[in-house]
């Protein structure tokens, strides 16, 4: 079994055309306790640069670490065993002081096991004068930590590890960058070294940049194609092809920096940044070619909902369209996870029948919890999702057809904005007055 790595680049294209995601290749493999969750975080597989012409072979990093999931837990003295046998002979090891070796064999310590999949600890590995191309092995990996509930034990995991040869590109990764102010402009650190054992012979370089931010041409190298539906589109897209050759242990940058002009309208913002050798060559730890630059935006968005107010006879079947809207200054948008933004939470007046429904709004129960019909209408409550983003000014309108069954005069629904999950205030909106209104079916006169 594995768990989704943590550390995902470059699916803000896929995420926008709904094509598959991109990751990192982390594997990580569960030991269940009581009420918690281990996990050890390693690459999936490790190629190792040959030696060529006598030189020694460039070193590749292995990043290693453990995390679980219950925030409600303190996890401490976390041992992870990493057992290097395998390379005996074809690679050497060089362990960072928190991991103590034994042979082939160490464990690496983690005084506080920490929630996120962090890799606090880091090997390097170089392939021996003389190994030949091709796999060599595995190495394993085996974990315990200690708990309240007692000691949770992480089952054996492990890295493939083959002797290669090719560049191996590897992109800088900013820090995160808070506090900035719309109509400024932030620099944007790009750097990519060669930590192969070739020649890459050209750089790709692909940026995916969120609407709020603007980069330019970034050089003539580059084409700026727009993504999404509808006339705004949510991002841009960069390919840029260099005919740099970048040598082993050399870098390259662009021509000029890379900087981003922060709209007025931005929020939280981000470039996914990936890089790959040219003509096709394959680069040996793809896992490093990737970086996300984000960028977050001082700002708010207004978001806010209207009812409305429907008359019938018993009998009759009425519409009520329910309207959501951001009235900005900022938009809003979860182009990294693909959530919704925000949802619209509808509770239906006493007296009337839902007989349809928008495609996006769920039936649920009274209280919040899952509807059992097989069917989506006569529910008494309907959760709809707003999309994964939504621009400044932008509109929404659900329309609820009702059948009114017994005539209940001023008979008071709800409609009330909400996260997409959880019930927290949402975090960028500062006027929570209008996030609630009313559905009146036949008021009083």
């Amino acid at each position: 079994m594995r768990k989704p790595s943590a550390g995902r680049f470059a699916r803000l294209g896929a995420v926008v055309t709904a094509a598959g995601l991109v990751t990192v290749g982390m594997a990580a493999t569960p030991a269940l306790a009581v009420s918690d969750t281990l996990w050890i975080a390693a690459p999936y597989e490790l190629a190792l640069p040959k030696a060529v012409d006598g030189r020694q072979a460039p070193a590749a990093t292995v990043a290693l670490g453990l995390y679980h999931d219950n925030a409600d837990h303190r996890v401490t003295d976390g041992r992870l065993t990493v057992d290097a046998s395998a390379l005996t002979g074809v690679a050497e090891i060089t362990w960072p002081e928190t991991c103590a070796p034994n042979g082939a064999t160490a464990v690496c310590s983690f005084p506080e096991v920490p929630l996120s999949g962090e890799t606090p600890v880091e090997l390097k590995i170089r392939a021996a004068a003389g190994a030949e191309a091709g796999p060599v092995g595995q190495i394993t990996y085996t974990a315990t930590a200690t708990t309240d509930d007692g000691v949770i034990s992480g089952p054996e995991n492990s890295t493939s590890v083959r002797i290669a040869s090719g560049p191996d590109l590897v992109l800088n990764r900013p820090a995160p960058v808070t506090g900035v102010k719309p109509g400024s402009t932030v620099p944007v650190p790009f750097s990519v070294v060669n930590n192969g054992n070739e020649a890459a012979d050209g750089v790709q370089v692909t940026l995916f940049v969120t609407r709020g931010l603007a980069v330019g041409g970034v050089a003539p190298q580059c084409t700026s194609t727009p993504l999404g539906e509808g006339t705004i589109k949510p991002i841009t897209k960069v390919d840029c092809a260099f005919d740099d050759v970048v040598e082993p242990g050399g870098s390259f940058t662009l021509p000029a920096p890379l900087r981003a002009k922060v709209a007025s309208y931005a929020l939280g913002e981000r470039i996914d940044i990936t890089v790959a050798a040219g003509g096709g060559a394959e680069d040996l730890a793809m896992e490093n070619n990737g970086a996300i630059a984000a960028i977050d935006v001082v700002n708010t968005a207004d978001f806010a909902v209207r009812g409305a107010r429907v008359s019938g006879a018993a009998g009759e079947t009425v519409t009520a369209e329910l309207t959501f809207r951001n009235r900005g200054p900022a938009w809003v948008a979860n182009l990294g996870s693909g959530d919704p933004v925000a949802a619209v939470d509808v509770t239906v007046p006493a007296g009337a029948t839902v007989t349809a429904v928008p495609d996006s709004c769920e039936p649920r129960t009274l209280d919040g919890g899952w509807w059992e019909s097989e069917t989506r209408t006569g529910a008494p409550r309907y959760l709809c999702q707003l999309p994964m983003w939504v621009a400044e000014k932008q509109t929404a309108t659900f329309p609820f057809e009702l059948r009114i069954d017994t005539v209940v005069r001023g008979a008071k629904g709800a409609v009330t904005l909400k996260p997409p999950y959880g019930d927290a205030p949402l975090a960028f909106d500062p006027n929570s007055a209008n996030n609630t209104a009313k559905l009146v079916l036949n008021p009083a006169a």
